[in-house]
């Protein structure tokens, strides 16, 4: 059952990422390396982003440090090994854009993330594969006056990470852990400045103008658990991460293509292309600034029963910088978040009754996402809700999930012929634990 429900969730997620050309169709993908793309796992978002919790089933991706189990020394199942934890998962968005003038509906879907963690006595290794950033928009400029078409802007791509990372538990209260994560991937753009003759007929002719960057670079991510017994049934939880200022190499190419526009759908056809040579402007190699990042938080809860948390992240975003993204009317300032959020399950041993075993989540957060345009900062916040559903027969007090995450919010505003974007997102992921490793035993 399980291993039908792997097959069927990675066939699912692969043809809708391949079905389309980016994980976002936000038009504030169009700045700097694109819109953010993974905040959490699905868990951490149906709790309004915290990553502050970690059980034997979930695989928290936020911080190192969880990589390895609580309290080595007393294993969990009949003294024997801790679980393998495996997860996959992707996402559904969907986009209303309102402007002081007209609105638009937007739809995406993308894979989110795939990934393991294996214990090693004190030591868990995680590894696996995310989306990090997303590009995705089509932007038309029309004139206030006449109504035709000024500029048209498309653009693809994004940046994913492929990681590395190993927890260590310094004692059955603290573990610590580092991520290594290599970026890659690349960002398409493309630019028209419609020309049109005295009579206001488009000319036969346009310019295109195209750009590609391919990005690689490495970066790391520290993290710090601490969990302590506050009452017999409470306990105290409290985590930090901390991912040092890193760059990246941006590859880029600039060509010019003469095109011919069809006047009745807008297609665009390519006469001829002329590459530029980008060094010339010392464009062709660039250094990208990927901004430090700071997060802390802490909850409270009783193990298998309820907890409820906080978090705040800090992004020095104004850092960031590199020539081939500049824009004349946009900026970047430090970057912040607040999160809150828990959750609820009725009675986890209750194997009689469905219902008490599912896991209810809520939370919300607010977001300076650290992008300025026309003068205004661009907020966000979001208000989410989940359910883990447990699926499969429990083996060694281990069971998977099947998690369902649900969150509407805002982005942006229509002040300065801004957009304001009304988001709905669906995400799901299957949880998957199992010991590997245990020890067989015959009589």
């Amino acid at each position: 059952m399980i291993k039908r429900l792997v097959v069927i969730l990675i066939a699912i997620i692969g043809s809708q990422t391949f079905a389309q050309q980016g994980g976002t169709a936000s038009p504030y993908s169009f700045f700097g390396i694109g819109s953010l793309q993974f905040r959490g796992t699905v868990e951490n978002r149906s709790m309004g982003g915290i990553s502050v919790y970690s059980d034997s089933i979930h695989i928290n991706l936020r911080n190192p440090a969880f990589y390895t189990g609580k309290n080595v020394e007393a294993s969990p199942y009949n003294n024997e090994s801790r679980p393998v934890k495996f997860a996959v998962a992707g996402s559904f968005n969907n986009l209303s854009l309102e402007s002081a003038s007209t609105s638009e509906n937007a739809n995406a879907s993308a894979f989110d993330y795939i990934a393991l963690t294996l214990p090693a006595g004190r030591f868990g290794i995680g590894f696996g594969l995310l989306p990090f950033t997303s590009v995705g928009y089509q932007l038309e400029d029309l004139s206030p006056v006449s109504n035709d078409l000024l500029f048209r802007y498309e653009g693809e791509g994004g940046l994913n990470k492929v990681f590395l990372g190993t927890g260590y538990q310094i004692n059955n209260n603290l573990r610590v852990g580092v991520d290594v994560n290599y970026n890659f991937g690349n960002i398409q753009n493309s630019a028209i400045e419609f020309v049109y003759d005295d009579e206001g007929n488009l000319v036969q002719f346009q310019t295109r103008e195209n750009n590609r960057s391919d990005l690689t670079g490495v970066n790391f991510n520290l993290g710090i658990a601490y969990n302590k017994k506050v009452t017999e049934k409470l306990e105290l939880s409290a985590t930090a991460a901390f991912s040092p200022e890193s760059n990246l190499t941006s590859t880029n190419d600039r060509s010019l293509s003469t095109i011919v526009i069809n006047g009745f759908t807008g297609a665009e056809v390519v006469q001829n292309t002329i590459d530029l040579n980008l060094n010339n402007t010392n464009l062709a190699e660039t250094d990208l600034t990927l901004p430090s990042r700071l997060s802390f938080g802490a909850g409270i809860g009783e193990s298998k029963h309820w907890f409820v948390g906080a978090e705040y992240i800090a992004q020095n975003t104004s850092e960031f910088d590199n020539p081939i993204f500049s824009t004349t009317n946009s900026s970047f300032e430090d970057a912040s978040s607040i999160s809150i959020g828990g959750f609820y399950i009725p009675n986890y041993n209750s194997f009689s009754k469905y219902l008490s075993r599912v896991v209810y989540r809520a939370g919300f957060r607010v977001e300076n996402t650290g992008l300025v345009v026309n003068n205004e900062s661009i907020d966000e916040f979001g208000i989410s809700f989940g359910l883990g559903l447990p699926v499969g027969k429990p083996t060694g007090g281990l069971f998977s999930e099947i998690n369902l995450g649900f969150e509407y919010g805002e982005r942006g505003t229509t002040n300065q012929n801004l957009i304001r974007e009304k988001f709905f997102n669906f995400n799901v992921s299957l949880s998957l634990s199992d010991r590997w490793f245990q020890k067989r035993k015959y009589n």
